[in-house]
Parts: C-alpha cells; structure tokens; sequence
C-alpha cells in the first residue's frame, strides 16, 4: 500500500475510534450514574415535589405517546411521498425544486418546526398545547427525513425488475407493490430509524406544542398536554430549584429516554432485517 493511503487510512481509523471513544465515554457516564436510580419506583410513580421526589411515569407515558403519534403520521405519508417522487412524478423542473425543498427541510432547526407547530396546529386549527399537536409537530419534521431516505432506497432498486414486469403486463402499482417495494423496504426503514430518534429525544418542538414540565396525571385523550422525557430532562438539569439535588434523577431520566430510544430503534432495525432476509436481489 503506497504511504499516501498509508496515512489516509490511519486518519480516517483515528477519527472513527475517536467518535467510538466519545460515544462510548458519554453512554457509561449516563449508565454509571443512572442505573443507581432506577427502580420500580422511579418507572412507575408520578412526580412529586415538581420533580424532586417520586418518578417519572407520566413523561415516559408522554414520550410514548408523542413518538407513536409522529410515526403512525410521519411514516406512511413519507413513503407514499418518495413513492410518487420517484415512481410517477415527472423529472421536470418544479419536481425538482419539490426535492430540493424538502431536502432543505431536513436540515432546518427542530425550534422552527416548533414555531411552525405552535402557529398552526395550536393556534390556527385550535387543538392546543396537546399531543395531537406534539405528535404532528414531530411527524413534520422527521418527514424530510424519511421522504429523502426513502427516495433513495427506490432508486436503488434495478430498473429491470420494473423493466421485466411491465414487459409481462403488470401495471404500474403492481410492479411498485411486488417488485420494488419489498426491495426497497430495509433502506425505507433505515431513515424512519432516524426519524424517530430524532423526534424522541427532541425537545424545542414539544415545548411549544405539547409538553408540561409538572403534570402528575396520565393523559385521557389526544387533545391533553402531556410531559416529555426530553423536556422533563431539560427543565430537571437547568431550571429547577434544586438543580444539584435532583443530579441523580436527571441521570435517571437520561438512561430512560436513551432506553426508550433503543428501543424504537431495534424495532426498526427488526423489521429492516426481516425484510432484508426475506427479499434479496
């Protein structure tokens, strides 16, 4: 190997064990300090004393809820959308402003997805600080996301197996629905993968929208304010009164969102597989 790929090689290897490094360092500062707090019940009471004392059910319950709303919103419409894009839609030049629209949408600040919320799911169609506006909120934003992913993951797919049905007299939907999509389905799945970790651990959109730092009840329908993990973190480590108090419970809080996280993730990360194993080309 001649000293120029030499030296790029360790390079890049450097970055990529020091981003390991970082990571990993940050993961068992959150782990060693969290795990200590968790217990039943921190996972199953409500918060007492603004946070201070008792857990943090009705945050976890909030998530939950705010991050299924956004998927069960943000995933079907954004595939439907790549699907047009690629499948149907004209390569001319207002589809081509259309994508470049929406890529730029995906690089815009969470904050401004909340003011966005804010003006017309709260205000304008009157549902208020709820998690209908929440989940909505977080499903705008994470649908660039997964419209551009997905987009990608159809263009991967050979011409010729839509080639090959059309020749035998499938019509366009059934060559899409039997020969791309099921191709195409792990590279949709990997942008809802980061769709939805970004909208579980965002915190600006839902403050504007939907979340409550102190509300011990469940929430009883789609039109109640809720609290967040993200924001209950948030408020716990730079706005409570006994910031250095609840040092463990923040720590806490941190663990059981990136728990929660996970645990969206390996759920896409299963049906990628699946999908994969089922289908190759």
């Amino acid at each position: 190997m001649p000293k120029k790929e030499k030296v790029i090689t360790w390079v890049l290897r450097l970055i990529t064990y020091s981003i390991v490094v970082i990571i990993g360092t940050i993961l068992f500062n959150i782990v060693k300090n969290g795990l200590p707090v968790l217990s039943w019940e921190f996972l199953s009471q409500p918060p007492r004393r603004s946070g201070a004392e008792g857990g943090i059910l009705p945050a976890i319950i909030g998530t939950i809820y705010l991050v299924s709303g956004a998927i069960i919103v943000a995933i079907p419409l954004g595939m439907a959308t790549s699907i047009y894009l690629t499948e149907y839609a004209s390569q001319d030049r207002f589809n081509r402003y259309v994508r470049l629209s929406i890529i730029t949408l995906a690089g815009v600040p969470s904050i401004v997805f909340g003011l966005f919320g804010l003006g017309l799911f709260v205000i304008f169609f009157g549902f208020g600080a709820s998690i209908l506006s929440g989940s909505l909120t977080l499903a705008f934003m994470i649908l660039p996301t997964i419209i551009v992913s997905s987009e990608e993951a159809l263009r991967a797919v050979p011409l010729s197996l839509r080639e090959g049905s059309l020749a035998l007299g499938a019509t366009r939907w059934q060559t899409i629905y039997k020969n791309v999509l099921p191709y195409a389905l792990p590279g949709m799945f990997t942008g809802s993968i980061l769709g939805v970790g970004r909208a579980a651990g965002e915190t600006a959109p839902i403050l504007l929208t939907a979340a409550a730092f102190f509300l011990p009840k469940l929430p009883t329908s789609i039109f109640d304010q809720v609290m967040a993990l993200p924001y209950h973190l948030y408020i716990l480590a730079t706005q409570h009164p006994e910031v250095h108090k609840v040092l463990p419970k923040q720590y806490g809080t941190a663990l059981v969102l990136v728990l929660l996280v996970l645990t969206f993730n390996l759920t896409a990360i299963f049906l990628r597989g699946h999908f994969r194993k089922k289908y190759k080309w």
